[in-house]
């Protein structure tokens, strides 16, 4: 072999090593410091929830206005997480109206420790006077009600919500 083909094999087995090292630091750094999180929109006061007809736009804002803030008679159901399966099973958080972000992370508001949960994994927050669900682009995706969570989508009362192998509902 000659040494030119020796140097060649050599400068490509080095570019190779470096590209696995770089890959392995970005990895790390997005299970360390999280991923970037989609906002949801602001929406104008709501006057009179209108229907919908299509699904949910992409999210542009952290926050949402809550319709059950000012209005006493929205006080009275208070809405809350029941986990059905998982290592939590039967715990029961009630929701405000701040946002609840679900993940590994410490800082989350609703901790599940296990090998299938990302750092942030998802959010639900209220928009208006309904349960928003949204993926925070975790590895292993969030499910409701069987269906991988792409776009922020509304959550229905008693339908399955699954992060990671743990599984809760939200209840009135």
């Amino acid at each position: 072999m000659s040494e030119l083909t020796l140097l060649l094999l050599q400068i490509g087995f080095l570019l190779v090593l470096w590209f696995f090292v770089f890959a392995v630091v970005y990895s790390l750094r997005a299970d360390v410091f999280g991923v970037r999180v989609r906002r949801m929109p602001e929406a104008a006061a709501p006057a009179a929830p209108a229907p919908r007809e299509t699904a949910p736009v992409a999210p542009t804002a952290l926050t949402a206005p809550s319709a059950a803030a000012g209005d006493p008679a929205k006080k009275d159901t208070v809405s809350r997480i029941v986990i059905t399966s998982g290592p939590k099973t039967g715990l029961e958080l009630p929701l405000g109206t701040e946002p609840l972000t679900i993940g590994r992370s410490s800082e989350s508001g609703l901790v599940i420790r296990d090998d299938y949960t990302s750092s942030h994994h998802a959010r639900l927050l209220l928009w208006g006077d309904q349960w928003m669900l949204q993926d925070l682009d975790s590895t292993n995706g969030t499910w409701h009600d069987g269906v991988r969570v792409s776009a922020p989508v509304e959550v229905k009362i008693g339908a399955p919500i699954k992060v990671g192998a743990t599984t809760f509902e939200l209840r009135k």
